[in-house]
């Protein structure tokens, strides 16, 4: 069967419509990480409870949307192996962006009681089973556009507006910050980061309907019409093993991100004591460390592999957590010194997330690439992410321990590099069509 080659044109219309549905999304999920503090007072707040008991409640509402990801990575994945990548990516983008903006308009718990807390945990789990959908087919419309020789810098375009989120996520609740007093912040200026989500979705969608359907799925589709029964059942107990061993691979990817890119500030403030303006400060130089590094790590993964650089990566991870986790806890540190700490963190969290996504795709083939790779990370996620806040916090809170970020990136690191180190050195040499995992 003839190969499908996709225009110039068509590449870079895939490029930014798979790209902006997760610069909403990650947007989303930094606003509500860098607000933790102030949802945790409007909406989780018990009345006899330490604040600490509100924020890892706000984390709990957190986590409990990842666990509903991987829901809907097998939902929408399945639609979107089934009918084409571009109508589950537009469908996904539409409820992500409407359920997001609802979560600005939501009382708070003194003005309607415990039902406050059951919406926004509701609105959450909404989030969950949509964002579940997203990366899946994101990375698949990227990556079967992408030349073979390019897949690590199209799949890091994906990860590098992830970064793009968190940071307009920090900055917009920064200005805020900056622009409103505290009351006022509480009272309402929160909500105005949720309502953004309403404009931001409605550019996304206009990209997303100009968009072609992968070269890749149209080709596959024709190949199985006449044995996908056969194919299906004959891929389902490779596929599992396949998804077990991507989590292994992306699991320090996940904790390492969301300790250092989304949870610090959160932990700078209520375990370290650091003035909130601050706190986000940090978190913005931290995710612009994020940033810097990603798309090059993305094309260093073209020319030498995504074994070495990301193997590179965990080990950098399992070296320097410790270390630099005891640089942020120094009295004597300066805010010029954190910065530099987080900023160095949020670079190699960098080079995973550059290779990642490309890595993933390449590990299966693409009759369930959307669904297997969106599962793999969503499971990781939701284990890994998800619950990144609530267990710090939690241990945090049991033992005093202030060393549990650290220890937290170290595990994870120690399962992921044995699991990296089966990466074959040529996976991004080879056609997608021939996946090996």
């Amino acid at each position: 069967m003839p190969n499908l080659q996709p225009t110039t044109a068509a590449q870079k219309r895939a490029l930014i419509a798979g790209s902006v549905g997760n610069f909403i999304e990650w947007y989303e999920f930094a606003v509500y990480g860098f607000l933790a503090t102030i949802i945790a007072r409007n909406f989780f707040r018990l009345e006899g409870e330490a604040e600490l008991t509100g924020i890892i409640l706000t984390y709990a509402s957190f986590a409990i949307a990842f666990f509903f990801r991987p829901l809907g990575a097998i939902f929408f994945g399945r639609m979107g192996d089934r009918i084409g990548r571009k109508p589950a990516l537009i469908f996904v983008l539409i409820m992500m962006t409407l359920v997001t903006t609802a979560i600005g308009f939501v009382p708070t718990y003194a003005s309607i009681g415990v039902a406050a807390p059951l919406i926004i945990t509701g609105l959450r789990i909404l989030q969950g089973l949509f964002a579940g959908g997203e990366y899946g087919g994101a990375v698949s419309l990227m990556t079967e556009f992408a030349p073979r020789a390019k897949r690590g810098r199209y799949g890091a375009w994906q990860s590098f507006t992830v970064a793009l989120g968190l940071l307009a996520g920090a900055g917009v609740v920064a200005l805020l910050s900056a622009m409103l007093n505290e009351e006022a912040m509480h009272s309402w200026g929160w909500r105005i980061p949720f309502f953004l989500a309403l404009p931001l979705g409605g550019a996304a969608l206009w990209l997303r309907y100009s968009m072609e359907e992968t070269p890749s799925f149209i080709q596959q589709q024709k190949a199985q019409q006449a044995n996908r029964p056969a194919l299906a059942a004959a891929s389902l107990a490779a596929t599992l093993k396949i998804i077990l061993l991507a989590i292994s691979r992306v699991m320090v990817w996940s904790a390492a991100g969301y300790t250092y890119l989304v949870i610090m500030p959160t932990y700078l403030q209520s375990s370290l004591h650091t003035g909130f303006n601050q706190a986000l400060l940090i978190a913005v130089i931290s995710n612009l460390g994020f940033a810097a590094t990603i798309i090059p790590a993305g094309i260093l993964s073209d020319r030498i592999g995504r074994r070495n650089v990301m193997v590179l990566a965990a080990c950098l991870l399992l070296m320097l957590a410790f270390p630099l986790l005891k640089i942020l806890q120094a009295e004597s540190s300066t805010l010029l010194i954190k910065a530099l700490v987080v900023l160095v963190a949020g670079g190699i969290v960098g080079l995973l997330a550059g290779p990642g996504p490309a890595m993933l795709s390449e590990m299966f083939p693409t009759r369930v690439r959307y669904t297997g790779l969106g599962l793999a990370y969503s499971l990781s996620n939701a284990i890994f992410s998800g619950c990144a806040g609530l267990i710090i916090t939690g241990l945090i809170k049991q033992t005093g321990n202030l060393d549990i970020p650290a220890w937290y990136v170290m595990v994870t690191a120690a399962v992921s590099i044995p699991a990296l180190l089966t990466l074959n050195k040529t996976d991004h040499l080879r056609s997608l069509d021939e996946p090996m995992a």
